[in-house]
C-alpha cells in the first residue's frame, strides 16, 4: 500500500490517505444519469446526422456533416466507455485493490478520461475554424475543404489526442486513482515532480487553447454574419442570421461554462504544486461540469435548429406580448443558407455578370 512506485500498485498511493467522502447512492445516481442522457442525446444526434446526410448530399455540407459526426461519435463513446467503467467501480464498492492489481484498469480509465476530454474540445475548435472559413471564404471552402481533407483533419485530431493521453504511459508514469476513488487521472495530490505538473498544465493549456480558437473563430463568424445582414435586406437571410448567431452564442457559452472550472482547477494544481488547496469535492464538481459539455454538444450543434428556435420565439413572444423579430418561413438549413448567402456575395460568376454590364452598355 505504501509502495506506490511498485509496478503492481502504482496507482494506489492515494488510497492510504483518502480525504474525500462521497455518498454512494448519490454518486451512482449521477454516473448513471450522465451516462444515460449522454448516450441518448448523442445517439439521437447521430440519427439526425444520418438523415441529413441522406437528404442533403451537397459538397458544401460534407465537411460540416463529417466534423459533426466525429464530434457526436466521440462524445457517445466517451459516455459509453467512461460511464461503464465508473459504474463498474461503484458496483465493486470502489475496491481498486481487488480488481486493479496490475493497475491496468486505472491506466485505461485515465487514458480514456484524457482522450475523451481533449478530443471534443479539439473537434469543437476545428468546427469553428471550418465554419469561419465557410462564411468568410466560401470559394476557398468549396474548393479546398473536401471530404478527403476533412477526414485527414479528423484523423490528425484523434491521433494527437491519443498521443497526449498515452504520454504518461510512454514516460512510464502511471495514472493515479483520485481521492474520491471513482476515477483516474493525472496525479493531483502532493504534486511535487515537474513531470506531474507538466501533464496537468499541458492538459489545461490545450483545453484553453481550443476554447480560445473556438471563441475567436465564432466571434469572427458572428461579426461577418451581422455585416452581411446589415448590408442585405433580403428576407431570405434574416432567419438564417438569427439562427446562426443563436447557435454561436450557445456554443461559446456552453463550452466555456462547462470546461472552465475543470481546466482552471487542473492549472491551479499544476502551478501551486503541493500547496494547492483544491479539495476532492471541488475537483469532482468540476469534472461533472465538464461532463455536461459532452451531453449538451449534440443539442447545441445539431438539435438547436430552426424548428426549436421558432417554437421558442413563439412561446417568448406569447408570454411577453411583444413581437421583437418578424420571423419568415425558413426554407433552408443553417449551413446551406450561410454558404448560399456568402457564395452569392463573393461568387466569381456574379462578379463576371457585373463586369459584363458596363461592356454591354459600351457596345450599345
Amino acid at each position: 500500500m505504501n509502495s506506490s512506485k511498485s509496478p503492481g500498485l502504482a496507482g494506489f498511493g492515494v488510497l492510504k490517505n483518502t480525504t474525500c467522502h462521497t455518498e454512494k447512492k448519490i454518486s451512482v445516481f449521477f454516473s448513471i444519469i450522465f451516462m444515460t442522457v449522454g448516450i441518448l442525446s448523442n445517439s439521437l444526434a447521430i440519427v439526425i446526422l444520418m438523415k441529413a446526410y441522406q437528404r442533403f448530399r451537397q459538397k458544401s455540407k460534407a465537411s460540416f456533416l463529417l466534423l459533426a459526426s466525429g464530434l457526436v461519435v466521440t462524445d457517445l463513446f466517451g459516455h459509453l466507455i467512461n460511464g461503464a467503467i465508473a459504474v463498474f467501480v461503484y458496483a465493486s464498492d470502489k475496491d481498486w485493490i481487488r480488481f486493479n492489481q496490475s493497475n491496468i484498469l486505472c491506466s485505461v480509465f485515465g487514458i480514456c478520461m484524457v482522450f475523451f476530454g481533449l478530443c471534443p474540445l479539439f473537434l469543437g475548435s476545428v468546427m469553428a475554424v471550418e465554419r469561419c472559413i465557410g462564411v468568410t471564404k466560401p470559394i476557398f471552402h468549396s474548393t479546398k475543404m473536401t471530404s478527403r481533407h476533412v477526414k485527414m483533419m479528423l484523423t490528425m485530431v484523434c491521433l494527437f489526442a491519443v498521443l497526449i493521453a498515452l504520454l504518461p504511459i510512454l514516460r512510464f508514469r502511471a495514472y493515479q486513482i483520485q481521492a474520491s476513488r471513482t476515477w483516474c487521472f493525472y496525479k493531483t495530490e502532493h504534486v511535487e515532480d515537474w513531470e506531474d505538473r507538466f501533464y496537468l498544465l499541458l492538459f489545461s493549456c490545450l483545453g484553453f487553447l481550443a476554447l480560445a480558437i473556438s471563441f475567436l473563430c465564432n466571434a469572427v463568424t458572428g461579426i461577418t454574419l451581422l455585416k452581411v445582414k446589415f448590408k442585405s435586406q433580403q428576407r431570405q437571410g434574416r432567419s438564417h442570421h438569427f439562427e446562426m448567431i443563436i447557435q454561436l452564442l450557445a456554443i461559446m457559452c456552453v463550452s466555456c461554462i462547462c470546461w472552465s472550472p475543470f481546466l482552471v482547477t487542473m492549472a491551479r494544481i499544476g502551478i501551486n504544486e503541493g500547496r494547492s488547496k483544491e479539495t476532492c469535492e471541488t475537483i469532482l464538481f468540476a469534472l461533472r461540469m465538464a461532463t455536461w459539455n459532452q451531453i449538451l454538444d449534440p443539442w447545441v450543434y445539431i438539435l438547436l435548429r430552426k424548428a426549436v428556435l421558432k417554437n421558442l420565439y413563439k412561446i417568448t413572444s406569447g408570454c411577453c406580448g411583444v413581437h421583437v423579430i418578424n420571423l419568415h418561413m425558413w426554407e433552408l438549413s443553417s449551413i446551406k443558407n450561410s454558404l448560399k448567402v456568402a457564395a452569392i456575395s463573393e461568387s466569381p460568376v456574379s462578379s463576371k455578370q457585373i463586369n459584363q454590364q458596363p461592356l454591354s452598355s459600351m457596345g450599345q
